[in-house]
């Protein structure tokens, strides 16, 4: 009995070992639609509700160059999800303008997670993500997908 015993321990043990090993991964995506807010220091300021796996976003343009198709952006964001879990991001965006639609814009991001920024159900997550959709900045708003996957080991 006891043999049986201490070998039904072990292989928990050691099954317990193999798991924490593993790269644990989940996807990421949803939809997301932005507004931006001019600031007085000169960035311009994103909020966005999303819908999917995070539920809020907050985030900055630090940087902006004007491109031959439209513009070319650098960004940081602010994530955070239902269940008490955040990440920070650092990003780059291009914007290809639409052609007879002044101010409208093709965006596509690619998200890095900054390393260490995770919190709560996120922590030790890292990775990328990406997203599409369209922006006005006309009227400051757009909507975009965003997905991928992120891991933690």
């Amino acid at each position: 009995m006891f043999k049986k015993i201490a070998a039904v321990s072990l292989s928990v043990i050691v099954s317990s070992g193999a798991i924490a090993g593993q790269k644990i991964c989940t996807p990421i995506g949803g939809v997301a639609m932005p507004t931006f807010s001019p600031q007085t220091d000169g960035t311009i300021r994103i909020t966005a509700a999303l819908i999917g796996s995070v539920s809020a976003a907050s985030g900055t343009i630090t940087a902006q160059r004007e491109t031959k198709s439209g513009l070319e952006m650098d960004l940081n964001h602010y994530f955070l999800n239902d269940s008490g879990g955040s990440f920070h991001t650092v990003d780059h965006a291009d914007l290809t303008a639409v052609p007879g639609k002044n101010g409208n814009f093709m965006i596509e991001i690619d998200y890095s997670i900054e390393k260490g920024s995770t919190t709560g159900t996120l922590k030790g997550y890292e990775g990328s993500f990406k997203s599409y959709g369209l922006v006005d900045l006309n009227n400051m708003e757009g909507l975009v997908r965003y997905s991928g996957e992120i891991c933690k080991s």
